[in-house]
């Protein structure tokens, strides 16, 4: 994120501390407790501060626990400070640096390789490949790591396609600002002014899908995307409702099943068909790049034995309904967990199999495997997790003081008795839409709670029960928020690829601008379908 004037910066600061004043002083309305009217005054604070951007996200939600004691929405800083202690942040630590393991012994880039060498025998094809390959990775890596390493892959192929040459002049001239360089409709080129090198179709449709898949990939998982995590912690934090790691497998494949494909046709064969006819030398660099990898290390193959077993275990900790009859009583409750006598003769277990513990358990795996020190485990993402920790902070403020019930009993109540799938359009919608103006972290730690907490409001509408409701709003909340494709700032993954400088904001907004009108199409039609025969076996 290119960073904020400082006087632009201090401006923004000074709204903020002014709105939150206003709303904090306000007459308290109707229905509403003073604290939640505080609450209130909190979430504009950190609202503001995240969709300007005037402080980093994280900087942030730091501020968070602060202002709610400040304000005396709880009585000490500790209740304040609880957020930052829930499980699922410790969920995302081990997730981090399991996937800095993948990442330090080059498992992840062998991956992409493979698929690559497999299936790049087109250009259409080459360009799913790499889509492919940064789908999948990002289901177990972050979206922005993934992105950040796919992108280098990807111009390295087209430099193979398309000559280093001309990758590099296109480059340099939309780093000096020509004029629009936009690949024809038709899927020619047209002549970037100053030079006689072109940018071509296959070029803008490999570097978008890049940054695409992604962010499409990343819904797959749990631990994919940061949307997932705020939703996950948030249901848990207001609802006491727990989303397990194999069953949002279940939520989130099948998004990515069919939205994959309709992202690379729409790029490939409407926006900017490539038309190139030889990629055999793509293809031969990829199998290149993988034979030169070598053979994967000892230690390699440790992180790649132990990522294996956690990926397995976290689906299996998921079946405890389907194996735990199968099980002597005790073994089913140590293992999955419940209200019985495990086999240390305690009433009551979390479960080994809790994807939490398992993904907690390997880490000391991976340092008793001699494959990980502390210094590689310790380079994560400490922002988004303490991004988190804030987010869950001012929703637990929100929940407790009565905040989100009452703006659902205010605001919502007019849409109630709209046909189900008006109403999944406009959350669609309006998450996507908030999410082009800001980050879809920052959208959906702002958006979720309130979705969550108008679950109430629809529940007769949907023919669900309140959690119900709020569940099936907030899960597809959270699943458009990683659908915005039109602005670099949407998501990281948009912000790397057109940070590469190999890219035109004219280009991401043409793509995204198509994109986000058929996604939202889509996204509210196959919502509805997975309400109506999927979900119901799954969420409630």
């Amino acid at each position: 994120m290119a960073q904020t004037n400082p006087r632009k910066r201090l401006g923004l600061f000074v709204l903020a501390l002014l709105g939150t004043a206003i709303i904090a002083g306000a007459p308290t309305p109707d229905g509403l407790s003073v604290r939640g009217q505080f609450a209130f005054a909190t979430m504009f604070f950190a609202g503001f501060l995240w969709v300007t951007g005037a402080l980093p996200l994280a900087v942030t939600a730091l501020s968070i626990p602060v202002l709610l004691t400040i304000f005396g929405v709880y009585a000490d800083l500790d209740a304040a400070l609880t957020g930052f202690a829930d499980h699922l942040i410790f969920l995302f630590i081990a997730g981090f640096m399991l996937a800095n393991a993948l990442q330090k012994y080059d498992i992840d880039r062998r991956i992409a390789l493979w698929i690559m060498s497999v299936m790049g025998s087109s250009p259409r094809r080459l360009v799913l490949a790499v889509m492919l390959a940064t789908a999948f990775l990002s289901m177990w890596v972050s979206n922005t790591a993934t992105a950040a390493m796919m992108t280098p892959i990807a111009l390295g192929v087209l430099s193979q396609v398309l000559g280093r040459e001309t990758v590099e002049a296109a480059s340099a001239a939309t780093t000096a600002g020509s004029s629009d360089s936009s690949p024809a409709p038709d899927g020619g080129t047209v002549e970037v002014e100053g030079g006689d090198e072109p940018f071509t179709n296959l070029h803008v449709s490999m570097l978008l899908g890049t940054a695409y898949a992604a962010s499409v990939g990343g819904v797959g998982t749990l631990i994919g995307t940061p949307p997932n995590a705020v939703l996950a912690s948030q249901l848990n934090e207001i609802l006491g409702y727990e989303i397990g790691f194999a069953q949002w497998l279940l939520i989130g494949v099948p998004i990515v099943a069919i939205t994959l494909p309709l992202v690379w046709y729409v790029l490939t064969y409407l926006l900017y068909p490539p038309q190139i006819d030889d990629v055999s030398e793509a293809q031969e660099m990829a199998q290149q790049y993988l034979e030169e990898e070598g053979e994967l290390s000892p230690r390699g193959k440790r992180v790649a034995l132990i990522f294996t077993g956690t990926a397995l275990l976290w689906v299996v900790g998921g079946l405890g309904d389907f194996i735990g009859p199968y099980l002597p009583s005790a073994w089913a409750v140590t293992l999955f967990g419940g209200e019985g006598t495990s086999v240390f003769g305690i009433d009551g277990h979390q479960g080994m199999f809790y994807y939490v513990v398992v993904g907690l358990l390997s880490v000391p795996a991976l340092v008793l495997a001699d494959t990980m020190e502390w210094d590689d485990l310790v380079d994560i993402d400490w922002g988004t997790i303490l991004l988190f920790g804030g987010g869950i902070a001012l929703a637990d403020a929100l929940a407790t003081t009565g905040a989100t019930e009452w703006i659902a009993d205010s605001v919502f109540t007019s849409l109630t008795g709209a046909p189900i799938v008006l109403v999944v359009g406009i959350v669609v919608l309006l998450v996507i839409f908030l999410t082009e103006m800001t980050s879809n972290t920052a959208t959906a730690t702002i958006i979720i709670p309130i979705l969550i907490s108008i679950g109430s409001v629809f529940a007769a509408t949907l023919g669900l029960t309140d959690v119900a409701a709020a569940v099936f709003l907030s899960v597809s909340g959270a699943i458009a928020a990683s659908f915005a494709f039109a602005l670099p700032v949407a998501t990281p993954p948009n912000a790397i690829v057109f940070g590469s400088g190999y890219l035109k904001q004219e280009q991401m907004m043409r793509a995204g601008v198509v994109l986000n009108l058929i996604m939202t199409v889509v996204l509210t039609g196959l919502i509805w379908l997975l309400f109506q025969f999927v979900w119901p076996h799954v969420l409630w």
